[in-house]
């Protein structure tokens, strides 16, 4: 029995370079909830953003954000129960965020439980986060200035991610999980979306074997180990498409045929 829907964002429900949803999806998922499946995104992305994205169905879902450091059951924006955080340790996430800081054509962010920490005056940075992703943001002059845990720190890299993952895995592979978001960010944090998963079910009495996933990138891999169904996008890295045999081209056409079984 399916009781839970786990899907990544970008790559995934949205090409690369798209900025909306088919609006299709939200009829799936009140279909799915009129079945008793809920359906969670499961993100690298902030809370308010996804909170944006899924604006017709925000109430009725739950949200993985953050690649799993916060999950927030279903409700209202304010209300919306917390089901788990897990913050970073202050002075290694500030160091981490320091050494973002001196990488060549790299900017670093700092995620707070619904507000991204920036320390840049690029106007198109922040517009490409506040109206691209619709981001909460705050701009600071330095990282310890922020005055709530840190649950992620990012390195967004426009010019592409493989260098910065060269320079900082050494460094801070450990004790952090790094994992590439996309072609332009490399995210660090104590939490991985499977971690997120596995706490989403404790919270809400579900086994991980109930749950169907969908990832496409590295950053989705230990959810999609850890759904008890997985499905990887075509055209992901090889190496995933390994470890990952069951691939589509449409979560939308995956859940329709998810739905017509279940008649």
């Amino acid at each position: 029995m399916v009781r839970l829907i786990a899907s990544d964002i970008d790559g995934t429900l949205i090409p690369y370079g798209a900025a909306a949803l088919d609006p299709a999806l939200f009829g799936l998922i009140r279909r799915l909830r009129d079945r008793g499946v809920l359906f969670c995104p499961a993100s690298g992305r902030q809370y308010h953003s996804l909170r944006r994205l899924f604006a017709p169905v925000a109430d009725a879902v739950c949200f993985l954000c953050e690649n799993g450091a916060i999950l927030y059951g279903p409700g209202p924006e304010e209300t919306a129960p917390v089901l788990s955080r897990t913050p970073m340790p202050r002075e290694p996430a500030m160091a981490l965020a320091r050494a973002i800081q001196t990488l060549e054509g790299c900017r670093v962010l700092l995620s707070g439980a619904n507000t991204s920490y920036i320390c840049d005056s690029d106007e198109g940075y922040i517009a490409y986060l506040r109206e691209g992703k619709g981001n909460r943001v705050t701009r600071i002059a330095d990282p310890g200035e922020i005055d709530e845990a840190i649950l992620k720190v990012s390195a967004y890299c426009p010019q592409g991610t493989h260098g910065p993952q060269r320079v900082l895995g050494p460094v801070w592979g450990e004790p952090f999980h790094m994992a590439a978001a996309g072609p332009d960010w490399v995210d660090f944090g104590l939490a991985d979306k499977g971690k997120g998963l596995r706490e989403l079910c404790a919270g809400l009495g579900a086994r991980p074997e109930e749950v169907v996933a969908f990832g496409d990138n590295w950053n989705d891999a230990a959810m999609l180990e850890t759904a008890g169904t997985a499905w990887l996008m075509e055209g992901a890295d090889p190496a995933l498409a390994a470890r990952f045999p069951r691939r589509c081209t449409s979560v939308a056409e995956v859940l329709e045929a998810l739905l017509v079984s279940a008649t």
